[in-house]
């Protein structure tokens, strides 16, 4: 039964086909931009609708609210994500630029430090000034060398183009799903209590939706991961929610 699964493993190890795979260019991952926009579209689109029911207004007002803060919100975060990845890549260019600046200032510096991160890696003697030598007389190597093990940075990010788009998408989609009844229930006669419980199971399912499917891509099992998405998510809910209530007098 296992053999077909590892017979593709190994196929995938040999040295032609892993020589083609880090020759590629690097696979990159925007599970953190749709996690972080889904859950934040869907927690702060279900805060206005709790927020407006804990404070007893007209359903109108709910869905006038909810699309405005989906777009408003969904647009600002993907704003933020693409100005915080583009400030990551501009911090790379500068330590590129930095490390490129010592070493044709003080050569004799950098490669000691070279030296001191391979000895800290378990390197010594004869070995380490081999692997010293390798890297220090390829200047790109060296550089970024540098940045990796130095400055902790890496070499190739996300686009911030990708990421802000990815995030802006899972927001609207995500967030769009609290206010479902409300959009579909605008002129008929359903009480507010029935809309608010409907809403609320949908954005109980899309929370623990969006915790399985991120387990897929960790080690965390499903059920704990969605449950974790669902109580974390369903407590911002709650706080909008009671503090509708306690200020439904005021106006």
């Amino acid at each position: 039964m296992n053999e077909q699964p590892d017979e593709q493993l190994r196929k995938e190890h040999r040295p032609e086909a892993v020589a083609k795979r880090i020759a590629g260019e690097p696979l990159q991952n925007y599970l953190r931009d749709f996690v972080y926009g889904s859950i934040d579209g869907c927690v702060t689109t279900f805060a206005v609708v709790s927020g407006v029911i804990g404070a007893d207004l007209p359903v109108n007002v709910v869905v006038i609210l909810g699309f405005a803060n989906l777009f408003a919100d969904g647009f600002s975060m993907a704003v933020s994500n693409y100005l915080g990845t583009r400030a990551e890549e501009q911090l790379l260019r500068r330590a590129r630029r930095t490390e490129e600046n010592h070493i044709d200032i003080i050569p004799e510096g950098e490669v000691e430090e070279i030296r001191e991160i391979f000895r800290q890696k378990g390197f010594d003697g004869e070995l380490l000034e081999r692997v010293v030598k390798v890297i220090t007389s390829d200047r790109r190597l060296w550089v970024e060398t540098m940045l990796q093990d130095e400055w902790g940075l890496s070499l190739v990010g996300p686009n911030a183009r990708k990421a802000a788009a990815v995030t802006f998408c899972a927001f609207v989609a995500v967030g769009f799903i609290p206010l479902l009844p409300f959009t579909f229930s605008l002129g008929k006669d359903i009480s507010s209590a029935q809309l608010f419980a409907a809403s609320s199971v949908l954005t109980g399912l899309a929370f623990f939706a969006v915790g399985a499917l991120k387990s897929r891509f960790g080690v965390e099992h499903w059920f704990r991961a969605g449950a974790e998405t669902l109580l974390l998510g369903g407590s911002a809910a709650t706080v909008a929610y009671v503090v509708g209530v306690l200020l439904r007098g005021i106006g």
